[in-house]
């Protein structure tokens, strides 16, 4: 039984060479597997080790942010609760200002030309634009009554003449007949008395001859000066009265000298002090704005007017090219001194508070509202007489809100500008 049970197994179970060698590995595997175990347990427990420590400094890290952010976010808050201003330096001394006022424009000599005897025109020579000299004929009035008047005139010359002559023979013959006693004294007196009123009738009729030839001249009318005619106001046949004799005399013609033109100017008292004779100006009318006529301050008034305060002032322009007209509406341009004890700012830098004008000056990161004086309002800037200087740093568009001693931040405006 025991062979058989050799046999079975020895077909079943396979053959063992004779030169393997036989090993229990029950107990070296056990001891491989305590020390895995042992092992692994060592490597959690690092790992958990370095997972605490990554907490701890993700935990540190984000503190640290945190305050960071709150710091920052402190120093925002606090800068932007400072106010932050744009601050410009002013400008030494005031620009030269060119004072623009408007002018009326005469002729240099102009004269309206009336009739000095009366009768019907004749005939006329110039019309309107017409350009004429020193002496030319006009027209020609016809004066029947003068003329008559005259003959009758050098007619009683002439009797009055006659008498004279004869009182004078006259006188002659008493004083001789008084010589030989022939005649009183008092008969030759009166004779030599007949004789010196003869002549004083003569000078007189000679004097209404000259007065009724001059009248008779005036049929004539001449112009009295080089001008153009702007004006002729009578046509033939019309019937001329002489102008001193009416009430209502009526012009025949007007006479201009163009050739150089006077443009008066009433210049505001504010400013009269700045006006002087002898100074350049300039003129410029609306149809031709870039055309420049020059021109010289000639006299002034020496007086403001009491209804307008203002300075009438003269200025003389060469118009001998006829580039301007009389009676136009001009401006005129005058250049006003620069004052060099003051300073000029911009119109955006005054406060206008109860007590008066201030502007906002940065002293040492503080605002200091200064009182000041205007002297000239320039339109986009202002010359300030007194309160400023040059080193000054002003605020410009001042906030309403702005008080003395407020801490603002200042930004030099001028930075930057080319």
């Amino acid at each position: 039984m025991i062979a058989g049970r050799e046999d079975h197994q020895s077909e079943n179970t396979p053959s063992v060479k004779e030169d393997t060698p036989y090993v229990d590995a029950g107990p070296v595997h056990t001891e491989i597997v305590k020390q895995a175990q042992i092992e692994g347990a060592g490597k959690g427990k690092a790992l958990l080790i370095l997972l605490a420590i990554a907490l701890i400094f993700a935990v540190v890290y984000g503190l640290r942010v945190r305050s960071t952010a709150e710091r920052k976010l402190e120093r925002a808050t606090e800068e932007s609760a400072v106010m932050t201003v744009r601050v410009i330096h002013p400008s030494v001394g005031s620009a030269s200002q060119d004072l623009v006022l408007p002018g009326n424009v005469q002729a240099f000599t102009e004269t309206p030309i009336y009739s000095r005897t009366n009768g019907y025109l004749k005939k006329w020579y110039f019309d309107i634009g017409s350009h004429v000299r020193r002496g030319q004929l006009l027209a020609e009035i016809e004066t029947p009554e003068v003329d008559q008047q005259l003959q009758q005139s050098r007619a009683e010359l002439e009797r009055i003449q006659a008498n004279m002559e004869l009182a004078g023979v006259t006188s002659s013959r008493w004083q001789s007949l008084l010589a030989k006693h022939a005649v009183s004294q008092q008969e030759a007196d009166q004779a030599r008395s007949n004789y010196i009123a003869a002549q004083a009738a003569v000078d007189a009729s000679k004097a209404n001859v000259r007065r009724l030839e001059q009248l008779q001249s005036y049929e004539r009318i001449v112009a009295p000066f080089d001008g153009i005619i702007t004006a002729r106001n009578t046509d033939i046949g019309d019937l001329i009265q002489a102008g001193s004799g009416s009430n209502n005399p009526r012009e025949l013609f007007h006479l201009a000298a163009i050739g150089k033109l006077r443009v008066y100017v009433a210049v505001p008292e504010v400013y009269a002090d700045s006006i002087r004779d002898g100074d350049n100006a300039y003129v410029t009318q609306d149809s031709s704005p870039a055309l420049k006529v020059p021109g010289k301050i000639v006299r002034n008034a020496n007086a403001i007017d009491h209804a307008t305060r203002t300075l009438n002032v003269e200025v003389d322009i060469d118009n001998s090219k006829n580039i301007l007209r009389p009676g136009a509406y001009v401006f005129v341009h005058f250049g006003l001194p620069a004052e060099v004890d003051t300073v000029t700012v911009p119109s955006n830098t005054l406060l206008f508070r109860s007590e008066g004008l201030r502007v906002g000056v940065v002293r040492n990161d503080r605002v200091e509202l200064v009182p000041v004086a205007i002297g000239h309002d320039y339109g986009n800037t202002l010359e300030i007489v007194s309160g400023l200087t040059p080193s000054d740093k002003i605020i410009l568009d001042p906030s309403d809100s702005l008080t003395s001693g407020m801490e603002v931040r200042s930004d030099d405006a001028a930075k930057g500008k080319p």
